[in-house]
């Protein structure tokens, strides 16, 4: 029960956060991929199932949300979260270096795919390089920077260590 009200609560800060902060810096050309950022935290906290799962539902609200295709968001970010759940195995995930370069690989494919569906052949990709360029640069530090907060605040690892196995020592 504990988890369903995590995801849930998750999820509705994620939705609410793009539709309405969110979507008036974006007006502006500050692009923070939110959708990304919580897939990427419940992925590395619960691994590539859970992953899997709450990308696919985010996507899916996110795109009934948008009355855009369905399947653009839900698609790529069910992918991510199960390529940043089996990573969360072997990475040392409460890393800041950590979370900042997975954040920007997250940004820079999500809105690359996203983005791509506006464009089309015939667009303007160039426009489309700067704008994914500019998210996942600043989408990758404030979320790092918030989950630091985060950690602080609670006096304890997010996300505890990778689960590795101890060999015999060389």
């Amino acid at each position: 029960m504990k988890t369903f009200l995590g995801l849930v609560s998750l999820l509705l800060v994620a939705l609410l956060l793009r539709s309405t902060a969110l979507s008036v810096l974006a007006s502006r050309g500050i692009v923070l991929d939110v959708l990304a950022f919580a897939t990427l935290v419940w992925a590395l906290a619960r691994g590539e199932a859970w992953g899997a799962s709450f990308g696919f539902l985010l996507g899916l609200t996110a795109d009934l949300d948008a009355a855009h295709w369905l399947g653009r968001h839900a698609l790529v970010l069910a992918l991510l979260g199960y390529g940043v759940g089996r990573l969360s195995h072997t990475l040392v995930r409460d890393s800041a270096r950590t979370q900042l370069v997975l954040l920007f690989l997250l940004t820079l494919i999500h809105e690359t795919w996203v983005l791509s569906f506006d464009v089309g052949v015939g667009g303007n990709w160039l426009w489309l390089l700067g704008r994914v360029i500019v998210a996942a640069l600043l989408t990758a530090p404030a979320g790092t920077l918030v989950l630091l907060i985060a950690r602080w605040g609670s006096g304890q690892p997010l996300f505890g260590h990778a689960e590795l196995e101890s060999g015999p020592a060389r």
